[in-house]
């Protein structure tokens, strides 16, 4: 079986999304008084060497945000800004430094790991790499098959559930015996992704999903993912780089760097009207399907800093164009744009106007 070619992303935008779904401000506000994740001030540091004040890599170093029940989260960002270590850290599958990860409204910041084996049910995740994520000594069977042991689910129809999955997420049951080196790039991630869905999860962590895969493989795997987002109410946090990809499957976005979050909002409204410098900089640089179209593009000084070094204050400041003294000072608070619209810059009013 070979990958085939569906609508490209570029036919189906955001706003298409968004008018489907329907979503009124109501339904939004009802999302977020019981958000089914909300993760507060999460730190992930890790040690360069044992000693008691060996450096560390604050890798994830205080970020908070809110994934709404049955949506589509994008978390974005440069290499090194933060991102996989976040969404790994919502799983616990590295361990946090500080913070509050509450999911379904239950602390799990605390939770040893056997009493986190009933909650990982509910908390599932697809890897980046299709290939190195899948056990090549195992066989399709024997890999989706090992999550219903673990969590003890349709033991009496095992088989009957396995093949399910396979269909379910576009392939043939009957390449339940073949091995992960006999499949495409796009078939391994449709595995990967019925690995995840065979525990039946409310929660998936996406890792960059397609940016191991072929372009015309992408939309496929996109559009499957919409699918099931769609069809079985889950609530994803997709990690990307890719800002087209977020724009055509996320209902919000939260933007990182160096370890904090310049700016989350809905979708929509970040890419019409970007309010971080920062956010500003990566849209500047995302290619547009039209190219006459005019464009500006903003281009950043240096490099992205160490993150065992980061700069005082604003993390961004060091390559910010309308950077000042103030933005040394202190770290920027989360400013209010709107609705469910948060922007870290003390300098907005003057970044306006100007």
């Amino acid at each position: 079986m070979t990958d085939t070619l569906l609508s490209p992303p570029a036919s189906t935008g955001i706003t298409d999304r968004a008018t489907a779904a329907g979503a009124s401000d109501t339904a939004r506000a009802a999302h977020r008084a019981a958000p089914l994740l909300r993760v507060t001030d999460l730190k992930v540091h890790f040690p360069t060497g044992s000693g008691r004040h060996a450096p560390v890599v604050r890798a994830v170093d205080g970020v908070s945000f809110d994934v709404p029940r049955n949506t589509i989260v994008g978390l974005v960002g440069e290499s090194g800004s933060g991102k996989t270590t976040t969404g790994r850290a919502l799983l616990k599958l590295v361990a946090a430094t500080a913070g509050r990860i509450e999911f379904d409204g239950h602390d799990l910041s605390s939770l040893s790991e056997k009493q986190m084996l009933p909650w990982r049910r509910r908390m599932q995740i697809v890897f980046q790499d299709p290939y190195a994520s899948l056990n090549p000594r195992m066989s399709v069977a024997e890999i989706i098959g090992e999550a219903l042991d673990t969590h003890k689910l349709a033991q009496d129809r095992r088989e009957a559930r396995i093949s399910e999955l396979l269909e379910r997420v576009g392939l043939n049951a009957d390449h339940r015996t073949r091995y992960p080196h006999e499949f495409s790039g796009g078939q391994r991630q449709r595995i990967g992704i019925a690995r995840a869905l065979a525990v039946e999860p409310d929660f998936i962590v996406a890792d960059e999903p397609v940016s191991a895969l072929d372009v015309s493989v992408q939309a496929q795997v996109l559009n499957l993912l919409q699918d099931l987002q769609r069809d079985l109410g889950l609530t994803m946090l997709f990690v990307a780089h890719d800002l087209a990809v977020v724009d055509y499957l996320c209902d919000e976005v939260v933007v990182m760097y160096l370890g904090h979050i310049m700016e989350r909002g809905p979708t929509r409204e970040v890419y019409a009207r970007p309010r971080h410098p920062y956010t500003r900089a990566l849209l500047s640089a995302a290619p547009v399907p039209d190219p006459r179209a005019p464009r500006s593009r903003i281009l950043l000084k240096g490099d992205i800093p160490s993150p065992i070094d980061p700069p005082s204050g604003c993390v961004f400041r060091t390559r910010c164009p309308h950077a000042a003294d103030i933005c040394a000072q202190a770290t920027p608070p989360a400013r209010s744009m709107g609705p469910d619209h948060y922007v870290a810059c003390v300098r907005l009013d003057e970044i306006d106007a100007s």
